[in-house]
C-alpha cells in the first residue's frame, strides 16, 4: 500500500508543477482536475488500507467539490473568450 501512496503523491507533484507552470489557462484547469482525481484515489486507497468508511465519505465530498471547481474554471474560460 505504501508504494501506491508514494506513486500517487509523486504524480500529484508532477501535476502541481504543471498547475504552476502551465503555458495557458486550459492546461492549468486540466492539472487541477487531475490533482483532484488523484486526491480522491488516494482517499479511496487509504479507506481500503485502514478499513474505514470515513475516508470514502470525504472522497465523495472532495469529488463533488473538484467537479464543481472544474466546471467553474471552464465556465470562466468560456466567458473570458480567450485561452491565454
Amino acid at each position: 500500500m505504501d508504494f501506491f501512496v508514494f506513486l500517487i503523491l509523486f504524480a500529484m507533484l508532477i501535476a502541481s508543477i504543471r498547475l504552476l507552470m502551465g503555458p495557458n489557462f486550459a492546461d492549468k484547469v486540466v492539472a487541477f482536475d487531475t490533482m483532484s482525481i488523484m486526491a480522491i484515489s488516494l482517499l479511496v486507497l487509504l479507506s481500503i488500507g485502514y478499513k474505514s468508511a470515513l475516508y470514502l465519505d470525504v472522497a465523495f465530498v472532495f469529488a463533488l467539490i473538484g467537479f464543481i471547481g472544474t466546471i467553474i474554471f471552464a465556465r470562466f474560460n468560456i466567458l473570458r473568450g480567450k485561452d491565454a
